[in-house]
């Protein structure tokens, strides 16, 4: 397919579908710059990090649900192009959210397909996953020709939702419209996992746990390979695929070279996936995974975790309960080799990487770099705990009463410090320094961290000198 950068892009009306979101903002900021008459991003935030660039871009960001098919109805009036991303239940705590997932992934996609044969929309394409073809069992160069995974099998209610979804946007492609004349015209995009400047689902993630010393392990060995995507190469794709759906390219009147098909797209280099993220953690100082687990042994953990967070179901949206460690599904995606070709997307869609997985992973260590530069930094989540314990017990071999383990830690302090009176003078001591580094790395912070000195203040009142040395390097890295 040869046609010029915005062939169908401009003059036209494009709604896009999560389009506050990563990909969808990147998205819609992509078709203002090829020319679009209008965009509109149709989200359930009002808003999100890349909201103001879009308003200030021209984007018209509409508030509304999916799921409701008013909302979408209104949304998607006058459109000539739909772009459907809006989709939930990708990773961690929302897996488990089971009824939600279908509710917006498979209720809110038939929303969709209603108001584009209600408003005569003749393209619409469908931001899916490999997981509908991928459930745990290995796959080599795989294509388009692969069956869908059974939905039976599904480990996580998301991979099964997005299949069932998938399938009905690739059935109604074709079907004429009430009035006659024309029809629309579908297709699926099966991206591989997406990474980028301001990727907030998978990085993020992972970045916390190696900050906080909790990235243990990796799952299987160096052989396991996967498929990454970095967000313009997405971009890229599905604007082409939106190409691909025209049905007035010369020699193809009425029949879109798209129609009512899936393609893979990815970077086109598939690498073990902690091989992958190597770079990033070493280049943010965060240790790297030190032992390998198998993958029978990573999904019995996964169990556990799916089993506990299903039990705190009620709290799963609350923003206090923290991720679980991992889950069954993310077993198989790090833990499983699955890659796939993107030579239909190419032969068809003429569909190449704009940038090399080296390109993307090289912007997304600055960004990273430069988030962790403006963010209160500090030790592991085992410091804390050590100090805390620490002091908690100190507190209470010198001041509280025989009760409990008291006693025990009395017997094993006055084992050190010899006299009660001593104990307590430690204490007093030990509150005062760490009270005295506190107010020491707030007057510091003022001058090389000022947004986060509070914060530099509280950390280092509680950790002492085991705080103040992250903000100390931070000052040395502001004098060079």
């Amino acid at each position: 397919m040869h046609l010029s950068e915005n062939e169908g892009v401009e003059g036209n009306t494009f709604v896009v579908t999560g389009g506050l979101g990563f990909v969808g903002a990147a998205l819609c900021l992509e078709l203002v710059r090829r020319g679009a008459r209008q965009v509109r991003s149709f989200d359930l935030r009002d808003s999100s990090p890349w909201s103001d660039d879009l308003r200030n871009s021209g984007v018209r960001c509409i508030q509304g649900d999916v799921t409701k098919k008013v909302d979408v109805d209104k949304a998607l009036d006058g459109a000539d192009c739909v772009l459907h991303l809006a989709s939930y239940g990708m990773s961690g705590k929302e897996m488990l959210l089971f009824g939600r997932c279908d509710e917006v992934n498979i209720n809110g996609t038939c929303n969709v397909l209603e108001a584009v044969f209600k408003h005569e929309i003749t393209r619409l394409v469908y931001v899916s996953t490999y997981n509908v073809v991928f459930g745990g069992k290995e796959i080599q160069n795989g294509n388009e020709s692969l069956p869908y995974f059974p939905l039976d099998d599904h480990v996580d209610t998301y991979g099964r939702s997005k299949s069932i979804a998938e399938q009905l946007v690739l059935k109604s492609n074709g079907r004429p419209f009430k009035n006659g004349g024309k029809q629309v015209y579908t297709c699926a995009i099966r991206p591989a996992a997406i990474y980028g400047p301001g990727e907030d689902r998978h990085l993020p993630r992972i970045v916390n746990l190696a900050k906080l010393g909790l990235a243990f392990f990796k799952i299987g060995g160096p052989s396991i390979k996967t498929d990454w995507i970095y967000v313009e190469n997405l971009v890229l794709a599905i604007i082409l695929a939106s190409m691909g759906l025209l049905d007035n390219i010369p020699g193809r009147e009425g029949q879109p070279v798209a129609a009512g098909q899936p393609y893979f797209v990815s970077d086109g280099s598939p690498v073990n996936t902690f091989e992958f993220l190597h770079p990033l953690l070493r280049s943010l100082d965060y240790d790297l995974p030190k032992f390998t687990v198998s993958v029978p042994f990573a999904l019995s953990l996964g169990k556990i975790f799916q089993g506990v967070y299903t039990v705190l179901y009620p709290w799963l949206s609350k923003s206090w309960l923290p991720q679980p460690l991992i889950l069954p599904a993310e077993v198989y995606k790090v833990g499983v080799t699955h890659y796939f070709s993107y030579l239909k997307a190419k032969e068809e869609l003429g569909y190449v990487p704009f940038k090399s997985s080296r390109e993307g992973m090289a912007a997304t260590i600055s960004y990273w770099k430069e988030r962790k530069r403006r963010s209160l930094d500090g030790p592991t989540i085992f410091t804390w705990i050590a100090v805390t314990l620490g002091m908690s017990a100190l507190f209470a071999a010198g001041w509280l009463p025989d009760i409990g383990p008291v006693p025990f830690l009395r017997a094993l302090h006055l084992f050190f410090f010899r006299t009660i009176t001593i104990v307590k003078v430690v204490f007093i001591i030990s509150v005062g320094l760490h009270v005295a580094e506190g107010t020491y790395a707030w007057f510091l912070a003022k001058r090389v961290d000022p947004g986060n000195a509070m914060g530099w203040f509280w950390q280092t009142c509680a950790l002492g000198f085991f705080s103040l040395r992250f903000l100390l390097k931070r000052a040395k890295e502001h004098h060079m």
